[in-house]
């Protein structure tokens, strides 16, 4: 913890000069942080330090006062977020529509704390019961895990290690009819009209 008055060659006289203005320097996580403090009070300086390493240190330990972010419920993140994916992605708008409307009726009223891989395997569980297809359902925790962004991140992480994020999805290749057979199909669609 230092403040001190840089030094610097005057252009017009090529004389060393000191700043007015104190700077402070210190050490954090490693790296050296030198900043000025815009103030030429050596007391004001010296609590600028102290109020920029407390910045530092709440930021690197996930300190930072969020409360508002993290009462939000599902359906909230999720309506702000399809707003903006609106925007980016035109072409794909009614299908994150439709994902995140599954998300919203069965994880609506959770709040962004409470979700959890547990929560998710819940969601899982209760798609397949609907009768769901695996490729949908995990389409639709891509989004509920896109929605919660840096938690999100940390239940990927864990459900990936633990082999849980995916559903299994069926890998068979379709298979293209022959004149016969698209012949037959036609026909039989037409009987069950």
């Amino acid at each position: 913890m230092a403040v001190f008055k840089p030094t610097y060659k005057d252009p017009q006289t090529g004389f060393q000069k000191e700043s007015r203005v104190w700077w402070y320097e210190f050490t954090f996580a490693g790296k050296r942080i030198r900043e000025s403090s815009k103030s030429q009070r050596k007391t004001l300086a010296q609590q600028a330090e102290k109020n920029r390493r407390l910045e530092l240190e709440k930021g690197f330990n996930a300190i930072e006062e969020n409360r508002a972010a993290r009462i939000q419920t599902v359906a909230e993140i999720a309506d702000a977020y399809l707003e903006s994916y609106k925007l980016r992605n035109p072409r794909s708008v009614t299908f994150a529509s439709a994902a995140l409307g599954h998300l919203k009726r069965l994880l609506g009223s959770v709040i962004r704390v409470d979700v959890t891989p547990k929560t998710i395997k819940g969601y899982q569980s209760a798609r397949l019961r609907e009768g769901t297809a695996p490729k949908s359902i995990n389409e639709e925790t891509g989004f509920l895990l896109r929605i919660l962004e840096d938690q999100g991140d940390v239940i990927r992480a864990r459900m990936r290690r633990n082999r849980t994020l995916k559903l299994k999805v069926r890998t068979r290749v379709s298979k293209a009819y022959s004149p016969e057979e698209r012949a037959a199909l036609i026909a039989a669609a037409r009987r069950r009209r």
